[in-house]
Formats: C-alpha cells, structure tokens, sequence
C-alpha cells in the first residue's frame, strides 16, 4: 500500500510539473496564412498539454484579415488564458495586430512598442493618390454635420468593409472591457499610440519590459473564460517556447509572395518547355510541381486574376516573337503585359505583401531572354533531321550495289542493306530510302538530269 500511495504521488506530482507551464509563440512580420497555422496548432497543442498560460510575443505591421480572424476565432475559443505581448523594445502590433490585442484576455506591451492604425489598407481605392476620408462617427459628428452626407469614401463596398472592421473591434474591445471609443478610432482615422498612452487609455492592461516581469504582474488578475472566470496564478511557471516547425516554415518560403511569384514563373517556363520539346521529362516534372505549388501559394494571397492572365499573356507573347518574328511587335507588347501584370499580381497594399521592382526588373529581362533563346532555339531544334536512331534514316540517299538471289543490297550510311522498291532497280542506281521495316530499307530511286 505504501508503495501504491508513493506512485501516485509521484504521479501527481509530475502531472503538475507537466501542467506548471506557460507556452510562448513568437510572430514576427506580417500575419499571413503561414503565422495563423503557426498560431492555431500552438494554442491547440499548448491545450493537450494542459499548460497553464499561452503568450504570443508579438511584432507586426499587420496583415491578411482572413488570417487574422482564424487567429482570433481561435483566442477567444482557447480554454487557456492567452496574452498577447508586443515585444521587444520598438516592436508594435499594427493594424490586423491590433485586433489580435484586443481578443486576447490580457493585452501587455513592452516599453516603446506602439499599436493601432487599424484601417484596413487594402480598401483605400487603387491608383488615388489623395489619402481617403474615412466614414465619420455617428457619435463625434457636430450638430448640422450630416455623417452620411460628410466627405467620406464613397465606394459603398470600402464603406461597409469599413464599418464592419470598425464594428468588429468594437465588440472584441467590450468582450474584454477595454476602450472601445479608442478601437474604433484606429480603424476609422488609423490613429496609433504608444505602450503608456495605451496603459492610460485602458487599451492594453500592463507595461511588462520582459516575460518574467509580466507574468509577475499578471498573477491574481481575473480574467473572463468560455466558462467562467478564472484567476492567474503564475507563480513559479516554467517558460516553454514553441518554435515554427517544417510545416509553418515551408508555409512561410511558399507564402511569401515574391517567392510564390518566382514558382509561378518555373511553373511556366516548364511546361512551355516540355511542350516545345516533347520527351524531356525534366522540365515538364519540376515545371508542374513548380506551378501547383504557385497556384497553392497564391490561392491564399489577395491576388489579381487580371495581373495573372497578364503574365501569362505576356510569356505568350514574347514565345510567339520567337516562333513568329514580327519585328519586335509581339516580344515588346508581350514584354509590357509581363511587367503590368507583375505590377497588379499582388491586389493590396499590406505590409509584407506585394512584389518589389527589385524582383520584378531582373525577371522581366531574364523572361525576354529565355523567350527569345531558349525556347526559340527549342522549337528550332524540333523542326531539325533526326541525326541519329532508326528515324535518321528516312530521306537518306545511298547506292545499289548488287541483286542476288532476289534479294537488292545497297550501301546506304556506309552501310550495307537490304533494300526493297516497286520500281525496277539496277547496280550503281541512286535510291532515296522512304521507310524502314527491321533491318529492309523501303527505298524509291532517285531520277538524276
């Protein structure tokens, strides 16, 4: 009994141990699909592990909505309290890393970390180059000012994407109790304050300068659960970081958006390639895997379908300068719709997102080149005599030699062979060979003036 009493206890006590955790998971850079995996699995796993606290150390300039709302659909549904944490010195949790302040039922910042302009950025119209008024508050507009009638946007879709957002951190704000009027403002105006305004203006809860020392502050506060309230107790509570794995790095190289770009074009060049030049397998196979791969990563980004079938278009045409030459026509409109629809490929203006000229340039050129060359020299090559195999034979020309015994010999290659014709030949007459069967050479003679 005694022994069964002490196994038990040491039973407990190692569950406990298990359980004494808090679960750091660091994003850094823009939240994207890649983070909110990153994200999600580790609020799950950091719940099969029973641990105590969840911290998500923050810095980012915002990112895709999508993203973001998986990641705080998660928070609010965690059985564990999460606290966001804007770390370290200088980082700041801008516009999508806002809202995930806000979920979180702790909201902490280290000094000299900012937050806010919550505006979603990708609703400002394409190609003004005036900053748009955003729709008023009802509530701050002044007595014969009109909110409706007032300079606003006036796309209804941003209106209504605007409000929403507006209306979206409204409620995340009072779930956790925090300055609602402020939240709205950073979506409506993008206003941005720094780690102590926030801690006077009741939008974050503590200025914590390192993890030890917010846990520190944040033990014996109250938080509100699915289930009820809870009280923290952190006290003595072995720090766990969880790092991204194979999985949230491979999302993170396919997801960024120059790279998925670069894929997209292997994808192409591979298959035009294979095309061009039936057999090869190679480029046919990296080619493929190249634009699935694409096709994956871009599925997930605010993409244009115009600037895509631009690209395409473009590639299109500079091959046909290549097949066709037209004096330059086809290569330069087909080198313009490539560098547009580059340009438009990326339909937003998020930090983190978008393809840089830096990219864009040397592609475009490298594009041009490997159209005017490599696959004109391909499609070339095509149109080229076989030179070697049973194929190399057909049209060659060669001599008869001798008839013996039905049977007609001719040396065709420097080579001797049995020939057969439906005309009558002769020694010393010159044939042209039309077909092989096995080892008989279908031969026609040729008529020499």
């Amino acid at each position: 009994m005694k022994k069964l009493a002490w196994l038990l206890l040491l039973f407990l006590f190692s569950f406990s141990a298990q359980a004494a955790d808090v679960h750091v998971l660091s994003v850094k850079g823009a939240i994207s699909p890649a983070s909110a995996d990153y994200l999600l699995r580790g609020i799950a796993k950091s719940a099969d592990a029973q641990a105590k606290l969840i911290i998500i150390e923050m810095d980012t300039p915002g990112g895709l909505d999508t993203s973001m709302r998986d990641i705080i659909k998660a928070i609010l549904a965690s059985p564990i309290p999460v606290v966001t944490y804007v770390a370290p010195e200088g980082a700041r949790a801008a516009s999508a890393g806002t809202y995930i302040l806000y979920a979180s039922h702790i909201a902490a910042m280290a000094p000299a970390t900012n937050l806010g302009a919550a505006t979603p950025v990708e609703l400002a119209p394409a190609g003004g180059s005036e900053k748009p008024v955003l729709p008023k508050d009802p509530k701050t507009a002044t007595d014969g000012e009109d909110s409706a009638a007032s300079p606003t946007i006036q796309d209804a879709k941003t209106k209504k994407a605007v409000h929403d957002a507006a209306a979206y951190i409204r409620s995340l704000a009072e779930l956790r109790g925090r300055n609602a009027d402020w939240a709205e403002n950073a979506v409506r105006e993008a206003v941005s304050l720094s780690a102590e305004a926030a801690l006077k203006a009741n939008v974050i809860d503590v200025i914590a300068s390192d993890i030890d020392d917010l846990l520190q502050q944040i033990n014996g506060r109250t938080v509100k659960m699915v289930n009820g309230e809870i009280t923290l107790d952190t006290r003595d509570l072995n720090v766990i970081r969880i790092e991204p794995d194979w999985r949230t790095e491979l999302l993170a190289v396919i997801g960024n958006p120059g790279f998925a770009y670069i894929l997209l074009l292997l994808g192409i060049y591979g298959i035009i390639y294979e095309f061009s030049n039936p057999g090869m397998l190679f480029p046919g196979v990296i080619g493929s895997i190249c634009l699935l791969l694409a096709l994956f990563a871009l599925q997930l980004m605010p993409i244009s379908y115009v600037g895509l079938a631009l690209i395409i278009l473009g590639v299109i045409l500079m091959i046909s300068e290549a097949v066709a030459p037209s004096f330059g026509a086809l290569g330069l409109g087909g080198l313009a719709a490539f560098i547009i629809g580059s340009i438009m490929l990326i339909d937003t203006d998020i930090p983190g997102y978008g393809i840089s000229w830096a990219l864009i340039a040397p592609v475009a050129v490298t594009t041009a080149a490997f159209s005017f060359t490599v696959v004109g020299l391909a499609l070339r090559a095509r149109k080229r005599p076989v030179v070697t195999g049973a194929e190399q034979m057909i049209g060659a020309e060669g001599e008869i030699l001798e008839l013996k015994d039905d049977e007609i010999w001719a040396r065709v290659h420097s080579e001797l062979w049995r020939v057969h014709s439906h005309e009558p030949l002769s020694p010393g007459m010159k044939v042209k060979v039309t077909a092989r069967r096995d080892l008989v050479l279908e031969v026609t003679p040729i008529n020499e003036k």
